[in-house]
């Protein structure tokens, strides 16, 4: 299991990374149901999924591992209110809802099994 989590928290880290590098060079208004969001906090929202990424995986210290569930409980709360803002601006996409939400139950997932299942 423990390398099962890990494999996850490495995966999620990439993702998670490339997603704020990606936040960098486009705006808000690329993603129609993301267009609620004002420029700042998507800037703030890609420093945030940095340091999530690097709390995936700077548990590899032992005396850091609460960071893996705490980034990974950041991500599944990002995730949700995308879908909010998705479902509340009236033209929900199926697939960038489903998308999120597999990046959401995975990220809780991480959550779990760093805090019930395996932790460090």
């Amino acid at each position: 299991m423990n390398i099962l989590l890990w494999i996850l928290q490495i995966l999620l880290a990439i993702h998670t990374v490339i997603g704020a590098v990606w936040k960098f060079t486009n705006p808000a208004q690329t993603v129609g149901s993301l267009k609620a969001i004002p420029h700042g906090a998507w800037l703030a929202l890609s420093v945030i999924e940095i340091l999530c990424g690097l709390g995936l995986v700077l548990p590899v210290i032992k005396r850091l591992g609460i960071l893996a569930p705490v980034a990974a409980g950041f991500i599944v709360a990002e995730m949700l209110l995308y879908i909010g803002l998705s479902v509340f601006s009236g033209s929900p996409a199926a697939g960038q809802i489903t998308y999120w939400l597999v990046v959401a139950v995975l990220s809780g997932f991480i959550v779990f099994g760093r805090t019930v299942l395996k932790p460090f």
